[in-house]
């Protein structure tokens, strides 16, 4: 903490002056204080007077203090030591230099010119349009690698078949990779590629991504510009689900790493690649299991870093920002569910089932969870990295983000700002809800029995399952009495036992599946990790634009809005981050057609993905302190 005043010599003075005495004339107190002008003196013995001096004398000396206060807390925040998120530096959002490969500073200018060729574009729009177009040879015409919800195990369901094709394609795509690394096969479709590096001291890089994509609705094809599994390459574009999410990840790993071996590297660190199948729906079958085989066989703690899909980066307030996720959301599905007696709608009563879930539902969407901004999360590094460095950042809301360092007001004020600005920043930095399944009753002229809806929630970093299970609680406990309904929530008798009831009203973990928030990354000084994927970012974008200086882009930590693999690793590293370079354009979000129609991915931003993962590799191979 910054301590009330740094000018302690102007203190002590205003200190001594207060508790002169009172009789004192102001020339005499000038004797002692000369910063104070001379007066006449009070006239002595007269009590009105001499309360009076003592009031403008404390009104004088208050003010003074607030004005020094003020000074060096306010205005010249960046020259004292103070707690930034992650940081213990001297100013807002520290950035590092841009980190070029150096031993092999060579190979990186040979492997760099090669990416800027027709050829190597060629070749890249081959490896991913491949990819896309795989077909099912199980289940025609359905295409690709797509995970549905709730598939039965492996070995049970049938439609895990579709990445048998998909992963021949890989050994045929990719020889290299299939030649000079070992692979392992983990609960059948789950790859953990495998290389070896010539210095076992050095804790392995670990490289994640997902073969699985979300279906494509049927209904929706004709709206396609070019068929979803087409692999189409416009001349600018590569079109098909899977282009962007995460089939470039995937592939941009792969080819890097065989243009590295066509290069005859071969690493001092060892460099492990995790493919699940299941991402897309929790990854139960796939990233489970992997996180379990590679806690077996490498122990906990045992990666230098793991890098999974996650943010890009894009145009922010007139800078160019680079998104590290260095936390995740976590999450749970809040069933609501009511019973109440059934009969022939034609007697109904006052409320259904389906009545009395309506009004609990309107109820919950009246009482959204209020979200905040708060010291020591992800989301508040994000606001300091857009204070410190967007150029078209709100002046004002910047300043109040500098002092709301120390100042709860501050904070709040700019908690206010920022949700304003952006309301997707609120939306991020809190416990969101959103009502995305209901169902009740089975017949037209038959009053239903049951009803139930599915609220699920994105735990913000800051809070945990049992907050966001209590507030639920807690929010529907007067319904539940107005309506007479026997009250259990999450196993918990809310009501009291064996009292007489209309219905049940019955909260509960929809699926089992509740998260909490993932711990958030280092990202302080000492964390050599954070420091190299932020030179490499920088080295990247620059090398990608032919740029100099660095400074072309802002590294700032964040989080992810959903989910990732990443959940199921938590103990193979602290030193976790969700980012793959991918240029999310204008504004910072990702809007080429993740998860609906019109997928795609420019083939530029996909090949300085495959130079991103080319300059991690090796920067974390020279990075000894990793």
């Amino acid at each position: 903490m910054v301590p009330l005043f740094t000018r302690s010599d102007i203190y002590n003075s205003l200190c001594v002056s207060i508790s002169l005495p009172t009789t004192m004339t102001l020339s005499e107190k000038s004797e002692i204080l000369p910063s104070v002008n001379a007066a006449p003196a009070p006239p002595l013995n007269q009590p009105r007077q001499r309360r009076r001096d003592f009031a403008y004398m404390g009104m004088i000396v208050l003010a003074s203090l607030y004005f020094l206060n003020y000074t060096y807390t306010g205005h010249f925040t960046r020259t004292v030591k103070h707690r930034v998120f992650g940081s213990g530096d001297e100013e807002l959002c520290p950035q590092v230099e841009a980190l070029y490969p150096d031993s092999n500073g060579e190979l990186w200018k040979s492997l760099g010119d090669a990416l800027q060729t027709d050829e190597f574009n060629g070749r890249a729009v081959e490896w991913l349009g491949g990819a896309v177009r795989i077909p099912d040879r199980v289940l025609a015409p359905t295409y690709s690698t797509e995970s549905h919800d709730k598939m039965q195990p492996v070995g049970e369901d049938p439609r895990w078949d579709v990445f048998i094709p998909f992963q021949e394609y890989l050994q045929q795509a990719f020889p290299l990779v299939h030649s000079n690394l070992s692979l392992t096969r983990v609960n059948t479709y789950g790859l953990v590629y495998q290389w070896a590096g010539s210095d076992d001291s050095l804790k392995p890089l670990l490289l994640a991504a997902h073969q699985d994509v979300v279906p494509v609705n049927p209904t929706t094809t004709d709206e396609w510009t070019f068929p979803p599994f087409s692999g189409h390459y416009d001349g600018e574009r590569i079109w098909g689900r899977g282009s962007s999410d995460d089939k470039s990840g995937l592939i941009g790993i792969l080819s890097s790493v065989e243009s590295l071996l066509e290069k005859s590297f071969q690493p001092n660190r060892s460099i492990v690649l995790a493919f699940g199948f299941d991402e897309e729906v929790s990854g139960l079958h796939g990233a489970r299991h992997i996180g379990k085989w590679l806690l077996d066989n490498y122990g906990k703690d045992a990666f230098s870093m793991l890098v999974d899909e996650g943010g890009g980066f894009g145009v922010r307030h007139g800078s160019i920002f680079a998104n590290v996720g260095v936390g995740e959301k976590g999450y749970i599905d809040t069933r609501i569910e009511v019973t109440s007696p059934g009969g022939h709608s034609s007697v109904p009563p006052a409320h259904t089932s389906i009545g009395i879930l309506s009004q609990l539902l309107v109820h919950f969407e009246s009482k959204p969870i209020k979200s905040h901004l708060e010291r020591a999360t992800p989301m508040y590094g994000t606001a300091q990295c857009f204070a410190a460095h967007g150029k078209s950042f709100p002046p004002k809301l910047g300043r109040r983000i500098q002092k709301s360092l120390y100042s709860d007001t501050a904070l709040r004020k700019a908690e206010k700002g920022l949700f304003k600005l952006d309301s997707s920043f609120g939306t991020l930095a809190g416990t969101t809800q959103a009502i995305d399944l209901i169902q009740g009753g089975v017949k037209t002229n038959a009053l239903p029995e049951q009803a139930w809806a599915v609220v699920n929630h994105r735990i913000a970093t800051q809070s945990s399952i049992a907050s966001v299970q209590e507030r639920d609680t807690d929010l529907l406990r007067s319904l539940s009495k107005h309506f007479n309904l026997s009250y259990t929530a999450f196993g918990n008798a809310i009501s009291p036992k064996d009292a007489p009831a209309y219905g049940t009203l019955t909260l509960s973990d929809a699926w089992g599946t509740a998260l909490n928030p993932a711990p958030i990354t280092p990202t302080d000084a000492d964390a050599i990790p954070y420091r190299v994927l932020s030179g490499t970012i920088k080295a990247t974008y620059d090398s990608h634009r032919s740029l100099d200086g660095g400074n072309n882009i802002v590294v700032s930590p964040g989080i992810m809005s959903g989910n990732t693999d990443t959940r199921y690793y938590w103990d193979l590293t602290s030193h976790i981050f969700r980012y793959n370079h991918h240029n999310s354009g204008e504004g910072g979000d990702l809007s080429n057609g993740v998860h609906t129609v019109n997928e795609y991915i420019r083939v530029d931003d996909f090949v300085e993905m495959i130079r991103f993962f080319t300059a991690l590799i090796l920067n974390a191979d020279e990075a000894k302190d990793l």
